[in-house]
């Protein structure tokens, strides 16, 4: 079982290599949900994403034989960059698997942060496979995107700041994806929080936390059609159990309604937002009147977005 302690420390440990993010509020995106809202914006964090946090306490946790050969992971987007510049600031070598799929600008960037990039197959079996490869001909030890113990307590270190800014928060929203960032803010509002929910968010065209959540069991999507392309990725048997014990619920929201409501967080907070960050705003606007007259925190998860392809 995990303990408050052991996320106290884990805040400890990487602070000096993270930014501790602003809140962001407004009056009329409060006015629309008829509620206090808090936006955590992690699209400032190093790299403009929550997954430096976990990245880089993996890292840290390896002991220095196993820092000396490297470290691997298998990521389309914001963890491959995150992990390639906690390796680079830690002085580790990075081994990152890319789907061959993944845009000319992600690839750009974990190259910009150090990291070696090998292109695969756009499928999870041939981005295991290459992972696997790549671990044993290096030694490199893999850390998962998001079903890591490790990972999970670094990304609980985003609501725990944000917490000790607003302790009284009711609710926060968080968007739910690989699982990674909503378990660990579960564990933060669990030891940190006063009575305080954790909602998760997602789309309903990649649903299948919401079906997990609901089976008792991990459950998978035969398509993930959604413009959330960072929310396309499955629950984990590390995170699952987490998620099962102390997320409250899991909001499903639609297409439609999830550009309109990123739209408004670029307009409103004068932000740069992905579409997953959007989820959880959208999830806000679906449940108004359970949220009337509550504080509540919403996870902007990250600002890394192609500037060439916005979908608005």
């Amino acid at each position: 079982m995990v303990r408050a302690e052991e996320l106290l420390e884990c805040h400890k440990t990487i602070a000096p290599h993270i930014h501790r993010t602003p809140v962001l509020t407004s009056r009329l995106l409060d006015q629309m949900v008829g509620a206090s809202l808090y936006f955590k914006c992690e699209n400032f964090q190093r790299m403009g994403a929550f997954k430096m946090r976990g990245a880089i306490q993996a890292i840290m946790q390896l002991p220095e034989e196993k820092r000396a050969k490297g470290v691997v992971t298998h990521s389309s987007g914001n963890f491959a960059q995150a992990l390639s510049l906690a390796a680079q600031s830690l002085g580790v070598k990075a081994y990152i698997v890319m789907p061959r799929t993944a845009t000319a600008v992600k690839k750009r960037a974990v190259i910009g942060y150090g990291g070696e990039v090998y292109d695969c197959d756009p499928n999870l079996q041939a981005r295991e496979s290459l992972s696997k490869e790549i671990e044993e001909k290096t030694g490199a030890t893999f850390i998962h995107p998001s079903n890591d113990m490790n990972v999970i307590l670094g990304n609980s270190t985003a609501a725990t700041e944000l917490l000790q800014d607003y302790p009284d928060l009711e609710v926060i929203l968080c968007p739910v994806g690989g699982g990674g960032l909503v378990a660990g803010t579960a564990l933060s509002a669990h030891f940190f929080g006063k009575n305080c929910r954790v909602i998760g968010a997602e789309p309903m065209k990649a649903d299948d936390a919401y079906r997990s959540f609901h089976s008792g069991k991990i459950e998978s999507n035969e398509t993930a059609d959604t413009v959330a392309d960072g929310l396309r990725t499955m629950l984990g048997d590390i995170n699952f159990p987490i998620i099962r014990k102390y997320v409250s619920a899991i909001e499903r929201v639609e297409e439609e309604d999830i550009v309109p409501a990123m739209r408004l967080i670029w307009e409103r907070l004068k932000i740069t937002a992905e579409p997953s960050c959007a989820v959880p705003f959208a999830a806000a606007l679906q449940l108004k009147e359970e949220l009337r007259g509550k504080k509540v925190g919403i996870i902007i998860s990250g600002g890394n977005v192609d500037l060439e392809n916005l979908p608005f």
